[in-house]
């Protein structure tokens, strides 16, 4: 009943489903955090927010909890391809988030330089030993905690990045990597127009998504991680296309997987 109150409203308060159902706050706050780990809805302050009903952006702090498990071995799977002394970039996503904080256990690396326009992400790597982060100038949006505008462009012109890890919003292979907000497009865009990898980390939850803003077509990626729901037929015809597809946590991921020859693939550095 829970679950069909929320999806016909798109959100509904703690306050008025007790008073609806009869039962105490207190029951029904459990009962929000069984039906959010079921992935039912999605927790929200004083309340809960349908998964299914299109809305408007959704906070940080909500977005991180979606997806969590997916979005923690992906993170896991795109720190393990950080290699010591490199200069990376991380969008403002909550998956680019879980990477940081693997990062952090990452004892091989000594020395790093980080990117950066997510507050969250700078928050977690500033004062580690060896990780330098640096973040652009501009505006800073409540909704993503991320620092955008065209004053930060610059910025990574500047750097010599060797990977650009970047999240979105929906992945197709005619759209490319697309987000919800065109002001977060443009500083993605700058992210990936100089790096000299980029790598896609996407959860098959973005997958078969178009958002209103493209920043980086498909021909542009180098690799995508992703988790092991992400639908076979677009995996295979990435592998195809000679992009490095990664089913995160899944058999397929494994060396021996079926992907293209990197010998044959001129310029590609293959992750240690």
């Amino acid at each position: 009943m829970i679950v069909s109150i929320v999806e016909e409203d798109g959100r509904a308060r703690v306050t008025d489903l007790a008073t609806r159902l009869g039962v105490s706050s207190v029951t029904i706050r459990k009962d929000l955090v069984i039906l959010e780990d079921a992935r039912r809805l999605v927790r929200a302050h004083g309340g809960a927010i349908a998964v299914t009903r299109s809305r408007p952006e959704l906070a940080f702090d909500i977005r991180e909890r979606l997806q969590h498990d997916e979005k923690q071995q992906i993170g896991a799977f795109a720190a393990s391809l950080v290699g010591d002394g490199e200069s990376i970039a991380l969008d403002a996503s909550t998956t680019a988030l879980y990477l940081a904080r693997h990062l952090i256990d990452r004892e091989r690396l000594r020395t790093l330089t980080v990117v950066t326009n997510g507050i969250r992400i700078a928050s977690e790597l500033a004062g580690h030993a060896g990780i330098v982060v640096l973040m652009p100038g501009g505006r800073v949006r409540s909704e993503a905690l991320s620092v955008i505008g065209p004053l930060g462009a610059s910025l990574y012109r500047k750097i010599n990045i060797q990977k650009a890890f970047v999240g979105a919003a929906g992945f197709t292979i005619e759209s490319g990597l697309s987000d919800a907000m065109e002001e977060e497009a443009q500083i993605k865009r700058s992210m990936v127009a100089d790096a000299r990898e980029v790598i896609a980390i996407v959860d098959s939850s973005k997958w078969g998504r178009v958002a209103s803003a493209t920043f980086c077509r498909t021909d542009r990626i180098d690799a995508v991680l992703t988790d092991a729901a992400a639908p076979i037929e677009t995996v295979e015809a990435l592998r195809g296309m000679g992009i490095q597809v990664h089913l995160v946590g899944a058999r397929t991921d494994a060396p021996t997987a079926a992907r293209p020859d990197p010998s044959e693939r001129a310029g590609e550095r293959v992750p240690a």
